[in-house]
């Protein structure tokens, strides 16, 4: 037993509301959104985020000042605090490879999340062809539409080593990198597909013989890690037949996705609040194998109860997409489907999806993932950059805006 005037420590299995001392339905209206079979209850603010952000800003100002005042009658201290928040949140990497990354960010509000979001598709700044010098086309591509697929191409260059450029600097070896194509397709040959000729040139320097149009004052050797170059060699740019041929020079500088979604680093960036499956009431029988075949993701399991008895149990909550169908029908009243305020599952991917627009009046062939967006956080980066070091590089964006706003404030 505890000494008297002290507190005993936490139980880690006790549930949060026993602690907060108020019951159990509130404390779910407090901390998780229900999804009912028609729609959606105790959303708040979050219904609002897909909307404009100064009302929602409002808006969750008003229900937040009139939760806490309910809460604080009940002993309860639902206020907002940096020392809450640096208790509270977490970041746990479920799984990271070359190609992806998928983490949950707990403790936090959905606005945390949808910034990083934002920022990862429009604000984290990437290399991409901008200009293009045309010596030689004789094939059926327009000069437009070859400029058009050599930007979208993901190249394999860090974009912390350039500094940006504006309209009015010179092409220099901090700002640019100059990558050369030359592919011709003799007369009487076959038909050939290029695509995986396209490489960095050595611009010449002053007084050099001059190996391309731009020509810089100081050699590129110095900022290399590694050669530049495309980050996969299967993309078709075109198919040549007898006696065609392209002879280009193209630019590639720095900036953002903002300015043009050929600059976005990401492929898909999404996020999405963490499910969560309740069972109200035991299913069992012939009923729970009924609801393992109507859920389209697996996330049920029968249990072997032992003398012919069995029942349903949630295996796998993650992969719930909240579609529904487990509550729809005469088991509905048993089950509960929730989202966790502050839970968000994160996610990135490697490849580039916005080449897939290409593949329907085009030969490109580049591997892709589509869009999605929903309340975890994944990230898909298309090459230049890890999606660990694109994450890092999103929070140090953040905290730079955040630096300015508190200036602009004092």
């Amino acid at each position: 037993m505890p000494k008297k005037g002290t507190r005993s420590k936490k139980d880690n299995n006790m549930p949060d509301w026993q602690e907060n001392n108020i019951p159990d339905y509130l404390e779910v209206q407090r901390t998780r959104v229900v999804c009912n079979a028609d729609a959606p209850i105790h959303v708040y603010i979050y219904m609002l985020l897909s909307f404009h952000v100064f009302a929602s800003v409002a808006y969750d100002h008003l229900l937040k000042v009139s939760n806490t005042r309910v809460l604080l009658l009940m002993g309860v201290d639902n206020s907002v605090s940096v020392d809450k928040f640096c208790k509270n949140f977490k970041i746990d990497i479920k799984r990271l490879t070359e190609d992806d990354m998928e983490f949950d960010m707990i403790g936090v509000d959905a606005s945390i999340a949808n910034a990083f979001w934002r920022i990862l598709i429009a604000e984290v700044p990437t290399m991409a062809i901008e200009k293009i010098f045309m010596a030689d086309n004789t094939s059926v591509i327009a000069y437009e539409v070859l400029s058009h697929r050599l930007g979208v191409i993901p190249l394999d260059a860090d974009p912390r080593l350039f500094d940006h450029i504006s309209e009015n600097d010179v092409p220099n070896e901090r700002n640019t990198i100059v990558y050369g194509l030359h592919v011709s397709c003799e007369k009487g040959s076959q038909r050939i597909t290029e695509g995986s000729q396209l490489s960095m040139a050595s611009p010449g320097q002053s007084g050099d013989k001059q190996k391309t149009f731009t020509s810089f004052g100081q050699s590129q050797k110095d900022i290399l890690d590694k050669p530049f170059g495309v980050k996969f060699k299967d993309i078709t740019i075109a198919r040549l037949g007898p006696g065609q041929a392209i002879e280009l020079e193209a630019h590639a500088i720095k900036g953002i996705g903002n300015v043009h979604a050929k600059w976005s680093p990401v492929a898909t960036t999404w996020y999405r609040m963490l499910p969560e499956v309740v069972f109200l009431k035991q299913i069992e029988g012939d009923e729970a194998e009924e609801l393992v075949k109507k859920c389209p993701v697996n996330v049920f399991d029968i249990e072997d109860l032992g003398n012919g008895r069995k029942r349903a149990v949630v295996a796998k909550p993650r992969a719930c997409t909240l579609c529904r169908e487990c509550v729809m029908g005469p088991s509905g009243e048993k089950i509960q489907l929730r989202r966790v305020r502050d839970h968000f599952i994160l996610k990135c991917l490697r490849y580039c999806a916005f080449i897939i627009a290409l593949n329907f009046h085009s030969n490109v062939l580049i591997r892709g993932v589509g869009y999605c967006f929903s309340l975890l956080v994944t990230i898909e980066s298309t090459g230049a950059l890890p999606p660990e070091v694109l994450f890092t590089e999103a929070v140090k964006i953040l905290e730079e805006k955040c630096g300015k706003v508190i200036s602009e404030l004092s």
